[in-house]
């Protein structure tokens, strides 16, 4: 697969942002020990991040198309540098939550920007960056609990300072190695990304991402707390989740795209989803290892379904990538705001078993959206299918 060196470079980067999102995994019980602070409290660590994500989509377009892809790289890794290093020097969950809340703007600014650049210095085509960029994630995604058990099974703040020495690497190869992109001709104005949300594919595609997200974080948040082992074993078992997604959302999901359409593959794998988490509620109390094997094969539903999600969320509209990106994701990552919070308070107040048999029912509305919504997505489907 022959590709620029810019993009690698910007898959590289992408794949140490996306880091971000699973690093706290592992040493989620050990910030609830060493702050004093609930599980509701810590969840909020991912709360205050996807919330600023969310909505600093709406901006992304405005500074990216005034000041070019390649600045506002910068500018967010710059910013995930800063607050990833704060995060480490915090004295309470409160620093620490309001600091994840700035590591989630600069988040927003470089991953909505990479995509759009990965996109445009592809060969091959959108569908071939797509997947690059869906292996950026789920590679980041795996890598993160990894990186997280390493340092934070010796101290709890090394995965921030880590996480700000990749990310500042990265601010370094980008600047060598990515040429210069001029702004954009047309100017992304405010309301741009509401005004895309308008085309009933795009929202539907969202609305689905929305739901289909607090199955996600669930997972990733929730199960941590359910699994009761240290930095080392929850490490293990979301590497293995995240590699399961990665090599699922690059191998798998086109196979079963180009055979049998994306809207019956999305439907069926949500639905797959809400049998596992329907799983996971029989297993969460008394059967761990169970919820270890579970939670790994997850990865391959979530891989399929995010590489889907994405693609339709870039074709399904007539409006410009970077837009539709912007607005896709900031209806997507208020699920992955909402959802860790929701799923500790619930487990606080009904028991460990409920935040997945919600989360299972919120992923049916999710499959629900989107077979309601078939027509207007079918434009989309492989012209074979």
């Amino acid at each position: 697969m022959r590709q620029p060196k810019a993009l690698w470079a910007t898959a590289l980067a992408s794949v140490f942002a996306f880091m971000g999102i699973g690093l706290v995994d592992p040493i989620l019980p050990a910030i609830a020990v060493n702050l004093q602070a609930s599980h509701s409290q810590v969840s909020l660590l991912f709360t205050s991040y996807f919330l600023i994500t969310a909505l600093a989509m709406l901006i992304t377009g405005v500074v990216s198309t005034r000041i070019g892809g390649k600045k506002t790289l910068l500018i967010g890794l710059g910013l995930i540098v800063v607050f990833a290093s704060l995060s480490g020097l915090s004295g309470d969950v409160a620093q620490l939550v309001g600091f994840r809340a700035g590591w989630g703007l600069g988040n927003a600014l470089f991953v909505a920007t990479a995509l759009a650049v990965i996109v445009g210095v592809a060969s091959g085509g959108s569908g071939v960056a797509i997947v690059l960029y869906e292996a950026a994630l789920g590679l980041g995604i795996s890598l993160g609990p990894l990186v997280g058990a390493v340092l934070g099974g010796w101290q709890w703040r090394a995965p921030f300072f880590g996480t700000a020495v990749l990310m500042a690497a990265a601010f370094i190869a980008l600047s060598v190695l990515l040429p210069t992109l001029p702004p954009a001709a047309t100017k992304t104005r405010l309301r741009d990304p509401l005004v895309a949300l308008g085309h009933r594919g795009l929202r539907t595609t969202a609305i689905a991402a929305f739901f289909y997200n607090f199955g996600f974080f669930t997972i990733l948040a929730y199960v941590p707390f359910v699994l009761g082992m240290n930095a080392y074993g929850i490490g293990a078992v979301f590497f293995g989740w995240g590699v399961l997604l990665a090599v699922c959302s690059v191998f798998l999901a086109p196979v079963l795209q180009n055979r049998f359409g994306t809207t019956a593959v999305l439907a069926g794998s949500l639905v797959g989803l809400a049998v596992v988490l329907a799983l996971l509620a029989v297993f969460a109390v008394g059967l761990i290892p169970a919820v270890v094997v579970v939670t790994v094969l997850s990865g391959a539903l979530l891989g399929v379904n995010n590489t889907l999600f994405t693609e339709l969320a870039m074709e399904v509209s007539s409006a410009p990538r970077p837009v539709a990106s912007a607005a896709y994701n900031g209806v997507r990552w208020l699920g992955g705001a909402l959802a860790p919070f929701v799923a500790t308070t619930l487990a606080e107040h009904f028991g460990a078993r409920v935040p997945f048999l919600s989360a299972a029912v919120l992923v049916l509305v999710s499959a629900a959206v989107i077979l309601g919504g078939r027509r207007l997505l079918n434009r989309h489907e492989p012209e074979h299918v």
